[in-house]
């Protein structure tokens, strides 16, 4: 950590690594294998980070591993079209059928920046509604901070993000529909677009209430809005086809990474046909990249997505899931600790708080002390959790029931802690 201090900002590429949520140094990090991560100690790690999601197989699934070889043997990069391109983005449409077209990128910000645009282009208005607590990527428009009442005209969240660059963007609290009614009710004719993840995932897990999403595409299809989900996180997830195929909404706009990558860095956006076609060179509105359909990247996501067919995958995930559930509530329960867990399938998040968290709001009143607290114990008792208290745990294929008794046993003890302080 001292060498990387020296070389990189932080020391980290990415902030939440820096443990600066949690305190202490990080793990750096040397091997895998299947749910574990191995340090350059070699101690050994049951991983409930997965690489923030898309590791749904686990490290090193022979599958992705074989098909991985076999396209390095072939070529790392071309700069023109592939076969392996076409076949994924088929892939993708026939698992999300709102995904009529699709353009491949290299990255969950790109995929929303580059959504957003086109949103824009199709419609010819500038307005942009975000939810408080959604993350979109790290692109300048995106990172507004929510204000207080309605939807406040944002301020930049950043540093080096101008005024004029957020000044389009509106911020509304997340399942509140009478704030949205209200504004599309006062702006609808103006906003260009909707962005959201349709289950929050980077203010830790957020379940919409029944009836918002269903209420957000009545109102953007009303008003000749975008609705864009976000399902970076979600996509291939939390179900076949994604949170968009569990709530049974088809939004305009789709944005997704993570999982179609297998581990490697990747990104898609896609939806309806006459808004992709004006996408160049087909239409105006200009998005471009190097990069974007990686073979090697493409390749793996095929792969990945080649083992979740059929129910099975997620049902197991879903057994999994539950069984982490029900041991960490009966684990608080029994100490008289006070815990919200939010899940969907595979991905949840614990708030040590008394009440519900359904929105931005909820999540930051809840305890992050006792967070903090509770993951030095897991990080001690040999288990990567995610280094913030909003951030998701995620489950792969490969772990096990035990791995689920492990986690849940050394959960019990960072309570433990939390008691004695």
């Amino acid at each position: 950590m001292a060498r990387a201090l020296r070389s990189l900002p932080g020391g980290v590429n990415s902030p939440v690594r820096s443990f600066r949520g949690v305190g202490g140094t990080p793990p750096f990090f040397a091997h895998a294998q299947a749910q574990y991560l191995f340090d350059i100690d070699e101690n050994r790690y049951l991983d409930m980070v997965l690489a923030y999601g898309p590791l749904i197989l686990g490290h090193l699934h022979p599958k992705v591993v074989a098909a991985l070889s076999r396209q390095l043997q072939l070529g790392e990069a071309f700069g023109g079209p592939t076969e392996a391109e076409v076949e994924l983005a088929e892939e993708i449409g026939r698992r999300m059928p709102s995904l009529e077209m699709v353009r491949l990128v290299n990255s969950g910000t790109e995929a929303a920046m580059s959504a957003i645009r086109l949103a824009r282009g199709a419609t010819g208005r500038d307005l942009l509604v975000k939810f408080a607590g959604c993350y979109h990527g790290h692109s300048d428009s995106l990172l507004a901070a929510a204000g207080s009442g309605l939807a406040t005209l944002s301020i930049p969240g950043s540093p080096g993000v101008p005024q004029g660059t957020v000044a389009d963007t509106l911020v509304l609290p997340f399942n509140d529909e009478a704030a949205l009614a209200e504004l599309f009710s006062e702006m609808g004719d103006r906003i260009a677009a909707v962005i959201v993840e349709p289950i929050p995932g980077n203010m830790g897990v957020v379940l919409p209430r029944t009836g918002f999403l269903r209420r957000l595409r009545q109102l953007t299809s009303q008003a000749g809005s975008v609705l864009i989900f976000d399902e970076v996180i979600t996509g291939f997830r939390v179900g076949r086809g994604g949170a968009q195929g569990l709530f049974e909404i088809v939004p305009d706009l789709t944005c997704l990474g993570k999982v179609i990558g297998g581990g490697l860095p990747v990104g898609a956006f896609g939806g309806r046909r006459d808004l992709m076609s004006q996408l160049a060179p087909e239409g105006d509105v200009y998005q471009a990249g190097t990069l974007s359909g990686n073979p090697l990247a493409v390749t793996a996501g095929i792969a990945v997505l080649a083992e979740l067919e059929g129910p099975e995958p997620y049902r197991r995930l879903e057994e999994l899931g539950s069984q982490l559930e029900a041991g960490l509530q009966e684990a608080a329960r029994r100490r008289g600790i006070p815990l919200q867990l939010n899940r969907q399938g595979s991905m949840l998040t614990v708030y040590f708080a008394k009440v519900p968290v359904t929105d931005y709001q909820s999540a930051m009143a809840s305890d992050r002390s006792a967070f903090a607290t509770v993951h030095k114990e897991l990080l001690r008792a040999g288990i990567f959790w995610p280094p913030s208290a909003f951030e998701t745990a995620f489950l792969s294929l490969r772990h096990e029931p035990a791995d689920v008794e492990f986690l849940v046993a050394a959960f019990d003890s960072g309570l433990a802690r939390l008691e004695a302080v």
